[in-house]
Order: structure tokens, then sequence, then C-alpha cells
């Protein structure tokens, strides 16, 4: 099961996300709940913008793959960030992070500069939506409540 990518030519050749992703019948909609750069004990990896974007990518991963997917099942990302020059700063290094994490895949993105986000040393926040594989719900590895 693999989401489709839609770029309509109209729209030019985006680099970087895709305009849409089409998802088959029968996958089963996971919504990822914003995901920062902290680790299990809820500390900050770093005070930094890109160890911090890693690792909320890393941390949005885990949620999918604990719901049966992978990377290619994520259909749309949310960046939200407080700094948007410290993403445009170094959009290789942003990539490189990226790739890392999720390899080739790229989902429909937005990338959205806000005042602040809860935590006060966060300096990006990631939502996402994937489609993962059909099954009945429980039929993962992640713990639901």
């Amino acid at each position: 099961m693999s989401l489709t990518p839609v770029n309509p030519p109209a729209l030019g050749t985006p680099r970087g996300y895709s305009n849409g992703m089409l998802a088959p019948a029968g996958g089963r909609v996971l919504f990822v709940a914003g995901q920062i750069g902290w680790d299990a004990e809820l500390r900050f990896v770093s005070t930094e913008f890109l160890p911090q974007f890693e690792r909320a990518l890393e941390n949005v991963l885990a949620v999918v793959t604990a719901a049966g997917g992978r990377a290619e099942h994520i259909g749309r990302l949310t960046l939200y960030v407080v700094d948007k020059t410290e993403y445009t700063a170094d959009l290789r290094a942003v990539g490189g992070a990226y790739r890392r994490v999720l390899g080739r895949h790229y989902p429909a993105m937005s990338l959205v500069e806000v005042k602040s986000l809860l935590e006060p040393l966060a300096r990006v926040e990631i939502e996402a939506t994937a489609v993962v594989p059909g099954g009945h719900p429980g039929e993962h590895d992640g713990e639901t409540r």
C-alpha cells in the first residue's frame, strides 16, 4: 500500500514536498499529534533548531511505526517553527536531516511560523497525517488508550 503524489502541472514542479497525496482504499488514517525535539524522558536533544527538527521527525516516525506504518505512509506534514529563518538558513542541512529520517518520500507539507510553542524551549513542532495499511485496530505494536 502506498500513497500517490498529486502534482498538477499547472502548479509547477514541487521540490521537497508534494502538492497532494492520494491514499488507496482500505488504509487506516492516523493523526499524529504535534511532536517536538525531545526524548522519552521529555528532555530536549538540543536547544538548536536542526537537532530538534531531526528528533521531532523521528518522533513522528515512531508514532507511525507503532501504528504499523512506515515513512512512505505519511501523507501530510505540518511544520510549526518559531523562527522561519532557522529553517531556511541551511536548507541543505535541513534536507539532509529530513532524508536521514524519512528518506526520499515527500508528502504534502506546510511550513507555518508561529509566535511560540507550548514548550518554551521548542524550536519546531511537527504534526502529521498518515494512512497505514488496513487491518483491525489494535493489530500493531503501539499502545492505545
